[in-house]
C-alpha cells in the first residue's frame, strides 16, 4: 500500500510539472490569436488556425517563431511578405491597399493587446505593414531585450517611454516613416548595444546622449535628414560599426574610437582634413567618405592599415599628391579616389599592374591616363599644383587667357557642327541607341530617361571608373591570342557560343566569346549596342576589355560573327566550390553570403545603373566566377541586347518544361536557384522544375525536413536564424506568381540582414 501511495504522489508530482513547464497558459494563447486577428490573418500565421494546439510546440518556420518559458511567451518573431517601400513616396499616414493593413488597423490597441505578453524578451515584427504612430505604451513591454519593428510603416515620434526599457540591448527601427527630431535619451538605455533608425525621415542634430551609451557596438542612423556637428564619439570604445551616410552634417570628421571596424561617413557635407588619428585605427576593415567635401591630402598610414579592405574617398576637395612611396595594406581590395584633385603620379600600389586590387582615379589631375581626368584647364590653379610652383603668374595668367579663348572657340565651332550634322542625317546614331536601349528596358523606364547620360545612379559611379576602357580588336588579333581559335583551348561551349582562352601580345590573360553569327542587326547598329554593353561597369561584373565583328569583308549590313573580349578570372566557377565532392575549396556559409551578396548588387546595377534595363542574364552558378582572392564576377550579363532569339537555345528532352516556364524565367526567379544551389549544395541548374522547387518548399516546414537537404557544410557553418533569413528568401524569389517576387533591394536587404545576424552570432563566440 505503501509502494502504491508513493507511486501515485509520483506520477501527481510529474504531471504538474510537465503541464507546469510546457503547456502555454490560456490567456497566453488567447493573445497570440488575437494578434493574429489585428494584423488580418496573414497567409505566414495560418499555423496558428488550430487554438487547441500548443503554440509553443507548433514548428517554427523561416516566417514564424514562439518560443516560451515557464508557461508564458518570452520570443515572438513573424517576418511578414508586405513590401516596405512607398512607390512614388507617397505614404502619408493612411492605409495603401497591398502595403499595410487596412484602415481598420488601430496601432494602439495592437500594443494594448502586446502588452499582455508582459514577460516577451524578444519581440521581432517585420514586413507587416503596420502602420501608425508607435504609441508610449509600448514601454509596458519592459522585459524586452531585443525590438525590431523594421520595415513597416510607422511614423511621427520615436516613442519617449521607449527610455524606461531598462533591459533593452537591441532597438531596430530601420524602413519607416519616424519623421520628428532625433531622440535624445538613448543614454538612459545602459544596456544599448545595437541602435538602428535608417532609412526613415528623422531630422534635427546628432543626439548628444548617444555618446554616452558606452555599451554601443552598432550604430545606424543613414538616409535620414540628421544636420549639424558630429560630436566625438572616443567614449564609444565598443562601437564595430557607424553608419550615418546619407545624411546632412556638416562639421568637421571627429575621432573615433579605435575598435571601429566598419565607418559609413558618405554623402554628407563633412569638410576639413581628415584627423590623423584615423590613421591609428587598426581594426578598421571598411571606410567610405565619399561625396563630401573633405580638404588637404589624406594621410598616407591609412592606406596601409593592417585590416583595410575597403576606402573610398571619392568626389571630395582632396589635393596635392599622393605619395610616390605609398604602401598600400596586403588585404586591400578596393580604393576610389576620383573625382578630386590630386596631382602626379599614382603610386605603384594604386597601378593597375599591383594585382585585383580594384582601384578608380579618374576625374583628377593626374599626369597618367589623361583622358580620364580632368580638363587641363581646370586643373592649372590647384594651389599645390606643380606647374603653377615652376611656371611665373605672368606666364601662368597668359596661358589660362589662350586655353580659355580655345576652349570657347572649339566650343562653338563643335555646337554648330552638331546643329549642321542632326539637320543632315536623316536617322542619326543617337535615334539607333534610343531604339536599342527601348528593346531591352523595363516598364516604368522612359526611353528618355534610358539615353539621357545625366541618369547616373550610385551603382553607375561605384563601377565606371579605374577599370580598362574598352577598345576595339582585329580579327588577326583575336587570331594569335587564340592560336587560330585552337578547340584545345576552349574553355566552354554555351548558348552564346563557344569561349576561348586567349593571351594577348602585352601578355594579358582573356576569355573571348565567340557569338553565333546574327541576321538580325546592322554593323552600324550592332556597335551602338556594344557600345551600351561596355558602359557596364562594375567591381562585380567580369570586365568587358573589348570587341570585335567579323563582318566577312561584305557591307555594313552583313555580320557573321560578333567576338567579346573578356578579363580572364582564374579561380573557376561557383558551382564547383559548393560541392563536397568539388575540386575547388567548399566555401562555407559567410563565404557563401559574400558571393549572393556581391551578384545580388551586380544584377542590382545592371537593372537601375547608368543604362537600365539590362535583363534576361542567364543567371547561375556556371556564369559566376571567382578570382583568386575569392571576389565573386558575374560573367555573360547582358548578352540578350546583342543576341538573336534567345528562346531558341534549349535542347533535348527539356525544351517543353522550359517553353512553359518561359514567363517565370526573369533575374529574381533565376537569382532564387543560385541561392537554393547555395543551400544545397548540388547543381540544380538542370531541374528547374515544380518538383524541386516543391521538394525544397515542403521542407521548410520543419527543422528535422530541411536538415536532410541542406549541405552539411552550410549546417555546420551558419546559425539558425541566419539560415532561415535566406530560406525565405530563396522561397520568395522561385514562386510561382511573378508578381509575389521580391524586388533585388528587398533581396539584397535580406541577404545583408542575414550576414549581420550570422556575424552577431560569430562575435558572440569569440
Amino acid at each position: 500500500m505503501g509502494y502504491c501511495s508513493w507511486f501515485l504522489l509520483s506520477c501527481l508530482t510529474w504531471s504538474f510539472l510537465i503541464l507546469g513547464t510546457f503547456q502555454l497558459q490560456s490567456s497566453q494563447t488567447q493573445v497570440l490569436v488575437q494578434l493574429r486577428k489585428h494584423l488580418e490573418y496573414p497567409f505566414e500565421l495560418e499555423i496558428w488556425n488550430d487554438h487547441t494546439v500548443d503554440f509553443c510546440y507548433l514548428s517554427s518556420s523561416t516566417q514564424v517563431n514562439v518560443t516560451c518559458q515557464d508557461n508564458v511567451v518570452t520570443e515572438l518573431r513573424i517576418i511578414g511578405d508586405k513590401p516596405s517601400h512607398v512607390v512614388d513616396n507617397n505614404f502619408v499616414g493612411y492605409a495603401i491597399s497591398t502595403q499595410t493593413l487596412s484602415e481598420n488597423f488601430s496601432m494602439d490597441s495592437f500594443v494594448v493587446t502586446l502588452a499582455r505578453l508582459g514577460n516577451l524578451r524578444v519581440l521581432s515584427l517585420v514586413s507587416l505593414g503596420i502602420w501608425g504612430p508607435l504609441p508610449d505604451k509600448i514601454h509596458r513591454l519592459s522585459s524586452l531585450e531585443f525590438l525590431d519593428l523594421s520595415s513597416n510603416y510607422l511614423y511621427g515620434s520615436v516613442p519617449p517611454k521607449i527610455s524606461t526599457m531598462v533591459k533593452l540591448q537591441t532597438l531596430v527601427l530601420d524602413h519607416n516613416f519616424f519623421n520628428d527630431t532625433v531622440p535624445n535619451w538613448f543614454d538612459s538605455l545602459s544596456n544599448l548595444t545595437v541602435l538602428r533608425l535608417s532609412n526613415n525621415k528623422l531630422k534635427g542634430s546628432f543626439p548628444s546622449s548617444i555618446s554616452k551609451v558606452v555599451t554601443l557596438t552598432d550604430l545606424v542612423l543613414s538616409s535620414n535628414e540628421i544636420s549639424g556637428k558630429l560630436p566625438s564619439l572616443d567614449t564609444l570604445t565598443k562601437l564595430h560599426v557607424l553608419d550615418l551616410s546619407n545624411n546632412n552634417l556638416d562639421s568637421n570628421l571627429p575621432s573615433s574610437p579605435k575598435g571601429l571596424v566598419m565607418a559609413f561617413l558618405g554623402n554628407n557635407s563633412f569638410s576639413g582634413e581628415i584627423p590623423r588619428k584615423y590613421s591609428q585605427l587598426s581594426d578598421l576593415q571598411h571606410l567610405d567618405l565619399s561625396f563630401n567635401e573633405l580638404s588637404g591630402t589624406p594621410p598616407a598610414a591609412l592606406f596601409s592599415l593592417p585590416n583595410i579592405t575597403y576606402l573610398n574617398l571619392a568626389s571630395n576637395m582632396f589635393t596635392g599628391s599622393v605619395a610616390d612611396h605609398l604602401s598600400c595594406g596586403s588585404k586591400l581590395q578596393f580604393v576610389d579616389i576620383s573625382n578630386n584633385s590630386f596631382t602626379g603620379k599614382l603610386p605603384y600600389c594604386l597601378s593597375t599592374d599591383s594585382g585585383d586590387r580594384v582601384v578608380k582615379f579618374g576625374g583628377n589631375c593626374l599626369s597618367i591616363d589623361l583622358h580620364r581626368q580632368r580638363a587641363e584647364s581646370s586643373c592649372v590653379n590647384l594651389p599645390l599644383a606643380v606647374k603653377n610652383k615652376e611656371a611665373g603668374g605672368r606666364n601662368v595668367g597668359v596661358l589660362v587667357g589662350v586655353a580659355a579663348g580655345t576652349l570657347i572657340v572649339v566650343v562653338i565651332l563643335a555646337f554648330g557642327f552638331l546643329i549642321v550634322c542632326k539637320k543632315s542625317r536623316g536617322i542619326s546614331e543617337q535615334h539607333l541607341l534610343h531604339k536599342a536601349v527601348q528593346e531591352t528596358s523595363a516598364p516604368g523606364f522612359s526611353s528618355e530617361i534610358l539615353t539621357n547620360a545625366r541618369y547616373i545612379s550610385e551603382a553607375a559611379k561605384l563601377g565606371t571608373q579605374g577599370l580598362p576602357a574598352c577598345r576595339p580588336f582585329t580579327l588577326e588579333e583575336l587570331k594569335e591570342a587564340t592560336r587560330n581559335f585552337d578547340d584545345a583551348i576552349v574553355l566552354g561551349e554555351g548558348y552564346y557560343g563557344k569561349l576561348y582562352k586567349g593571351r594577348l601580345q602585352d601578355g594579358t590573360q582573356v576569355a573571348i566569346r565567340c557569338l553565333p553569327s546574327s541576321k538580325k542587326y546592322t554593323t552600324r547598329n550592332l556597335k551602338l549596342r556594344l557600345d551600351l554593353l561596355s558602359r557596364l561597369r562594375h567591381p562585380h561584373l567580369v570586365c568587358l576589355l573589348g570587341h570585335c565583328i567579323d563582318g566577312g569583308g561584305q557591307d555594313d549590313y552583313r555580320v557573321n560573327k560578333v567576338f567579346l573580349v573578356y578579363e580572364f578570372v582564374s579561380n573557376g566557377k561557383l558551382q564547383a566550390h559548393l560541392y563536397d565532392d568539388s575540386q575547388g575549396n567548399v566555401l562555407n556559409w559567410p563565404e557563401r553570403l559574400t558571393v549572393v551578396i556581391s551578384i545580388a548588387k551586380a544584377v542590382h546595377f545592371l537593372h537601375t545603373g547608368v543604362i537600365p534595363g539590362f535583363f534576361n542574364n542567364q543567371l547561375k552558378t556556371n556564369n559566376i566566377l571567382l578570382n583568386e582572392h575569392g571576389i565573386a564576377k558575374l560573367s555573360d550579363y547582358g548578352l540578350s541586347i546583342i543576341s538573336d532569339e534567345i528562346g531558341n537555345f534549349r535542347e533535348g528532352g527539356e525544351a517543353l518544361k522550359e517553353r512553359q516556364m518561359v514567363r517565370l524565367e526573369d533575374d529574381v526567379y533565376s537569382f532564387g536557384f543560385i541561392l537554393l544551389e547555395s543551400l544545397l549544395g548540388r547543381s540544380v541548374s538542370a531541374r528547374r522544375d515544380r518538383l524541386l522547387v516543391d521538394e525544397y518548399l515542403a521542407s521548410c516546414n520543419s527543422q528535422e525536413s530541411y536538415r536532410k537537404i541542406i549541405n552539411p557544410v552550410v549546417l555546420a557553418t551558419s546559425t539558425q536564424e541566419s539560415l532561415s533569413i535566406i530560406m525565405s528568401i530563396t522561397s520568395k524569389c522561385i514562386s510561382c506568381e511573378s508578381w509575389s517576387r521580391p524586388s533585388f533591394e528587398d533581396i539584397l536587404w535580406n541577404l545583408q540582414y542575414a550576414v549581420q545576424v550570422q556575424a552577431t552570432a560569430d562575435g558572440m563566440k569569440i
